[in-house]
C-alpha cells in the first residue's frame, strides 16, 4: 500500500519549506529577529538586572507629551518638565508654551499654565523650595537666506548728564552718510551721561555718554537697504537739546544670520501651589544663561544671548529671594552660554570650562576658580582636549566636602564634528590644583548625561559622537562610574539615543529619569530632518534589584546646619552611611545644583542620628533628599529634609 502523508504532515512540510526558503532569502532578517528576541530575554532576566540595571519607558498620555528641554525635581517629589515652545518655530509663533508636572509615585501628569517662552531659560533651586526660572526666548534665529530685512545692533548714545531717555518701539534711525532708515521693535532705556572729573584738581573733564543697545531693521526688504560701514544715525521724534545729545552709531546692518534673542522675565515656580509666580525681571535679557546659587542663598545669573542676539557682555547680576529683585554685581566677566559654574565650600565659584556653545571661541573658555568678591579668576591648567569643551558635562563627585570635579566628554566649538572621550578630574583642595585624565569613555561623546546616585556611583548615559547626532552617531550606552577606583562599568543600554536638549534627573526612589534629544537628522545619511524625542526612559540601577533595602520610618522634616537629627529605622545595625542630595535642575546636560553631602552618622536605640555640616556654602539653604545606605551599598528611598 502506497503511503500518503496526512494533511497535517503535508501542512508541516510546506511550512518548513517556506521557512527554509525565507531563511535563504532573508537570513539576516531572521537572524536579527532571533537576536532581538534573545536580547529581550537576556535583559529581563533577574540576574542580568541585578548586575546591570534595567531601562523602561515612562507611560505618558498623549496630551502630556512635550519637547522637554528643562527638568527639575521639586521637594514635593514631583518633576517639573518644561518645553516652552520646545525649539519649534510654529509653537513660538502661536504662543504655545508648555510645562507638565509629573508625579513619579502615582504616574499622574498635569499641564501647567506657562506665561512666557521658557525655552532655553536658566533655573536653580531656591532656599524656600521654589524653583527660580529666568530668561528664555524672545525671537527664534533666522538663517542667512531667510532674513529679508537688513538689521543689526544699534548703540544709542545719550550725552545729557541730567536725565536718561527712553525711546519707544517704532523709533526711526536714519544714517548721516548712507541715508538709510532703520526701525526698532522694542523700547530702549538710555542712561544719562556720567560726569568725569580730574581726580587731583576736581576740574570737570567730560561727559561719558550713557549707552543703550537695541536691535533695528530696515523698513523694507532687499539687499539695497544693507549698509557696509559704521555710520552715525539721527533719531526721529526728538526735540530740543535731545536732538544734539541723543544719537545712534551702528556698524554693518545686513541680511546676515540673526541669532536667538533672549528675554528679561523671571518666575518662581511654587511646588505647593503648582504654578508660576512672576517676579522682578532681570536687568539683562538672557537666552542660555546659567543660574548658580550663592552662599547667602542669592542667585547669580551669568551669560546668555541678549535681546538682540548677542552674548551678554559680562554684566552678571544677582537675584535676592527675599526682595524678589535683581541687582548688578558691578563685575564684568564674560563666559560662553550655559557656563558650568559651581559654588565651592569657601564661597568662591568654580568654572569647569563646560558650556553649551554660543560665544567667542577665545573668550571665557579657560576653567578656573573665581572670587566673586574681588573678581580675581585663577586659571586651572592641565585640561585635556581644551578645544572640545562645548556640550560636555561637569559633576561634583561625592562627597561634596572633597571638592573633586569631573568633566566628561564634550565637542568642538559650534557645529564641529570633533568630540572627546576624555573624563578629566581635578581636586580643588590641592595646593596647586591641576586637571588630570581619568577613565575614558569608549568613544567621543557630546551631550553626556551624568546623575549622582545615592550609593556614590555616577550614571553616565547618552550623548552622540557628532554634533546633534549627525550621521546616526548617538551613543546607546550607559555606564556606572566609581570615583574611588576611577573606573567605568558598562551596564544595561538605553533604547533611545540622546543628544542636544537632553538631561537626566535622580528621583527620590533611587531611579533616574532621562529626557529629551533633538537630532538634526533621523537617518545616518543625513537626508531626513530629525524629530524631537518626546519619550522618557527610566533607569532602575542594580541596587534596586536586591532582596531588601534600608528604610527610614520617621524623623524631623527640618534640620539646622550643625544640628543632629534622629531617624527611626528597623535596619540601624546595617546602615553604614548617610548623605544629603540636592535635587536636580538640569538643562543642556548642565546641572549646577547637583551635589551629595556626606553626614556624620551614629547608631541609636531603634534608629540613627545624623549631623549636618555647619558650612553654609557646602550645604546651601533648601530642601534635600536624605539617603542612607546599608552594608551592601543599597540605598534607602530619599526622605525630604529642609535645611533652613
Amino acid at each position: 500500500m502506497k503511503y500518503r502523508p496526512s494533511r497535517r504532515t503535508r501542512r508541516m512540510a510546506i511550512s518548513t519549506a517556506v521557512v527554509l526558503a525565507l531563511a535563504g532569502a532573508n537570513g539576516p532578517w531572521l537572524y536579527r529577529f532571533s537576536t532581538e528576541r534573545y536580547h529581550d530575554y537576556k535583559i529581563n532576566k533577574s540576574d542580568y538586572k541585578a548586575a546591570n540595571g534595567h531601562w523602561d519607558f515612562l507611560d505618558i498620555p498623549s496630551e502630556f507629551r512635550i519637547n522637554t528641554i528643562h527638568a527639575a525635581l521639586l521637594h514635593t517629589g514631583k518633576v517639573l518638565l518644561v518645553a516652552g515652545s520646545g525649539n519649534n518655530q510654529k509653537n513660538f509663533d502661536a504662543k504655545s508654551f508648555r510645562s507638565v508636572l509629573w508625579d513619579p509615585k502615582t504616574n499622574a501628569f498635569k499641564n501647567i499654565a506657562t506665561p512666557k517662552d521658557m525655552f532655553c531659560a536658566g533655573h536653580t533651586q531656591l532656599p524656600d523650595g521654589k524653583l527660580l526660572i529666568a530668561g528664555g526666548t524672545k525671537q527664534y534665529e533666522k538663517l542667512k537666506g531667510d532674513v529679508t530685512k537688513a538689521g543689526g545692533l544699534m548703540i544709542v548714545h545719550n550725552e545729557d548728564p541730567d536725565k536718561p531717555i527712553t525711546l519707544p518701539a517704532g523709533t526711526r534711525f536714519t544714517g548721516k552718510d548712507n541715508g538709510r532708515t532703520f526701525v526698532t521693535k522694542d523700547p530702549v532705556l538710555v542712561e544719562k551721561a556720567k560726569k568725569v572729573f580730574d581726580k587731583n584738581t576736581g576740574a570737570f573733564l567730560r561727559n561719558d555718554p550713557g549707552l543703550g543697545r537695541i536691535y533695528v531693521e530696515a523698513q523694507k526688504s532687499g539687499t539695497k537697504y544693507e549698509t557696509g560701514a559704521e555710520d552715525n544715525y539721527r533719531i526721529a521724534g526728538l526735540s530740543g537739546s535731545d536732538t544734539r545729545n541723543v544719537y545712534g552709531i551702528a556698524q554693518k546692518l545686513a541680511l546676515d544670520k540673526k541669532d536667538f534673542q533672549g528675554i528679561r522675565e523671571a518666575f518662581e515656580f511654587d511646588p505647593v501651589a503648582e504654578k508660576y509666580i512672576t517676579v522682578d525681571p532681570m536687568n539683562e535679557a538672557r537666552w542660555y544663561p546659567t543660574l548658580t546659587t550663592l552662599k547667602d542663598g542669592k542667585v547669580l545669573a551669568l551669560s546668555g544671548l541678549d535681546e538682540i542676539g548677542q552674548i551678554v557682555p559680562g554684566k552678571d547680576e544677582v537675584y535676592d529671594p527675599e526682595t524678589k529683585k535683581w541687582e548688578y554685581t558691578g563685575i564684568i566677566r564674560k563666559f560662553p552660554t550655559y557656563p558650568a559654574v559651581f559654588l565651592l565650600n569657601d564661597g568662591k565659584l568654580f568654572y569647569s570650562g563646560s558650556n553649551a556653545g554660543y560665544g567667542p571661541a577665545t573668550v571665557g573658555r579657560a576653567p578656573g576658580v573665581w572670587d566673586l568678591a574681588t573678581n580675581k579668576f585663577t586659571k586651572i591648567p592641565g585640561l585635556s582636549d581644551p578645544d572640545r569643551m562645548e556640550t560636555s558635562a561637569t559633576v561634583r563627585l561625592p562627597p561634596a566636602q572633597d571638592e573633586k570635579f569631573m568633566v566628561i566628554g564634550g565637542g568642538g566649538v559650534g557645529e564641529s564634528d570633533k568630540s572627546s572621550e576624555k573624563s578629566r578630574l581635578v581636586d580643588l583642595k590641592d595646593a596647586d590644583p591641576r586637571f588630570k585624565d581619568g577613565a575614558s569613555l569608549d568613544e567621543g561623546t557630546r551631550y553626556p548625561s551624568a546623575s549622582l546616585l545615592p550609593d556614590d556611583s555616577l550614571l553616565v548615559t547618552g550623548g552622540s559622537d557628532d554634533y546633534r547626532g549627525r550621521g546616526g552617531s548617538d551613543v546607546l550606552q550607559a555606564r556606572l562610574y566609581d570615583a574611588k577606583s576611577d573606573t567605568y562599568q558598562r551596564v544595561a543600554d538605553p533604547a533611545v539615543g540622546r543628544n542636544y536638549h537632553s538631561g537626566s534627573v535622580l528621583l527620590p526612589d533611587g531611579r533616574v529619569m532621562i529626557f529629551g534629544s533633538d537630532s538634526l537628522y533621523s537617518d545616518k545619511a543625513n537626508t531626513r530632518p530629525g524629530v524631537f524625542e518626546q519619550r522618557i526612559e527610566i533607569y532602575t540601577p542594580p541596587y534596586l534589584y536586591r532582596d531588601s533595602r534600608p528604610e527610614l520610618t520617621a524623623g524631623p522634616k527640618s534640620v539646622k546646619r550643625g544640628g543632629t537629627a534622629m531617624f527611626t529605622t528597623n535596619q540601624a545595625s546595617t546602615i553604614k552611611s548617610a548623605k544629603l542630595m540636592r535635587p536636580s535642575a538640569v538643562t543642556h546636560v548642565t546641572d549646577t545644583d547637583q551635589r551629595s553631602v556626606a553626614l556624620d552618622l551614629k547608631r541609636t536605640d531603634g534608629g540613627i542620628a545624623v549631623t549636618v555640616p555647619k558650612n553654609r556654602a557646602l550645604v546651601p539653604s533648601g530642601w534635600y533628599m536624605l539617603f542612607v545606605t546599608d552594608d551592601q551599598g543599597t540605598p534607602s528611598e530619599g526622605t525630604w529634609v529642609e535645611v533652613p
